[in-house]
């Protein structure tokens, strides 16, 4: 039997998930958009460690960020966003749900 191989787009978007502080972004992006500063103090990490992770997930198409005055808005990007799905993500090749 013959298995389909997921695609590379599906392969390297769930390698950027792999990181745990790339998927509490996107879990915390699902209750609606955020600022960076609310990012950062509810994941208590360092803005310049979430700014990498947040480019990261900016490049690979699954955040979207735009500019509100002098702060950046960052939300999860149309494209993955399922509220069909209660509390889930569509990354196209699968979704993933948080409990």
């Amino acid at each position: 039997m013959k298995t389909k191989n997921p695609s590379p787009s599906c392969a390297s978007k769930l390698k950027v998930l792999a990181d745990p502080t790339r998927l509490a972004v996107l879990e915390s992006l699902m209750s609606g958009p955020k600022i960076v500063g609310e990012l950062m103090e509810q994941l208590d990490v360092e803005q310049s460690l979430l700014s990498h992770h947040l480019a990261v997930l900016r490049d690979t198409g699954l955040v979207e960020s735009s500019r509100d005055g002098k702060a950046m808005v960052y939300q999860l990007s149309t494209s993955v966003s399922d509220s069909s799905s209660g509390k889930a993500i569509n990354l196209g090749c699968c979704k993933i749900s948080f409990d």
